[in-house]
C-alpha cells in the first residue's frame, strides 16, 4: 500500500466513526422541526454566520433555504452574514474583525429568530460575540462545533458537536448534517405540497422537549 493510499484509507476510517458518532446523537429531525416552525409559523429568520469553511457552510445552508435543496416549496428566510464582501470588510476595518458578525446579528436579529453559528474549534473570537449580541437581542443560538464542550457549543441552546479534534472531518461532517436538516425541515414542512405563491402547506404538529 501506497503512503498515499494509507492517508486516503485512515481519513475515511476517521470520518466513518465520526458520522457514526454523529448519528447517534443528533436530532436533526427535532432541529428541521423547530427550524421550519421559526420560519413560518412564528415569522422569525435564520441568520448564519462562520469563518473560512465554516462560512462556506453558512452560506450553502442559507441557499439551500431561500433556493430549495429537492422538493419545490416557498423560499424561507436566511441570510448569511459572511457573503456581503462590503460590510464584512467596512466592519473588519472600522470595529475590528471580532466584531465582524456581532454588529450584522445586532441590525438583524430580532426575538424568536435562530441565529447558527459554525466553528470547528467552537472558539472563534468573532462567533462568540456574535452569540454573545443574539442572546442579548433574545434570539436562539444553534451551534455547529467541534468536540463538545467548548465556549461556543455552552454558550449554544442547541449544539451540534462532531466528536474529533480534525478540522477537516468536522467540516465533512457539518456538510452531511446541513443536508439532513434541511431534508428533515421540508419534512416537517410537507415541502411536496406547498405551492409557490401561498403559504407553506401542512401544519406542524407540537414537538416536546428540548434539543439536543
Amino acid at each position: 500500500m501506497t503512503a498515499t493510499r494509507a492517508m486516503i484509507d485512515e481519513h475515511l476510517r476517521t470520518l466513518t466513526t465520526a458520522l457514526h458518532g454523529f448519528a447517534a446523537s443528533a436530532d436533526l429531525d427535532a432541529w428541521g422541526h423547530e427550524l421550519a416552525a421559526t420560519l413560518t409559523v412564528r415569522g422569525g429568520r435564520l441568520i448564519a454566520a462562520g469563518n473560512g469553511g465554516s462560512a462556506a457552510h453558512a452560506q450553502h445552508l442559507v441557499t439551500e433555504l431561500v433556493g430549495r435543496m429537492k422538493d419545490e416549496r416557498e423560499p424561507l428566510p436566511a441570510i448569511a452574514l459572511s457573503a456581503d464582501g462590503t460590510t464584512v470588510t467596512a466592519l473588519g476595518n472600522d470595529y475590528g474583525f471580532d466584531e465582524v458578525f456581532a454588529r450584522q446579528v445586532a441590525a438583524h436579529a430580532q426575538p424568536g429568530d435562530v441565529v447558527l453559528l459554525m466553528s470547528t474549534s467552537g472558539g472563534s473570537p468573532n462567533v462568540l460575540r456574535a452569540a454573545e449580541v443574539a442572546a442579548d437581542r433574545g434570539a436562539q443560538v444553534w451551534s455547529f462545533t467541534g468536540r463538545h464542550p467548548n465556549p461556543l457549543s455552552v454558550r449554544s441552546k442547541n449544539f451540534l458537536a462532531v466528536d474529533s479534534d480534525d478540522g477537516q472531518i468536522v467540516q465533512e461532517v457539518h456538510q452531511v448534517a446541513i443536508h439532513l436538516l434541511c431534508a428533515c425541515l421540508d419534512r416537517a414542512l410537507g415541502s411536496a405540497a406547498a405551492p409557490l405563491g401561498g403559504a407553506p402547506a401542512g401544519v406542524l404538529p407540537p414537538r416536546d422537549g428540548n434539543l439536543s
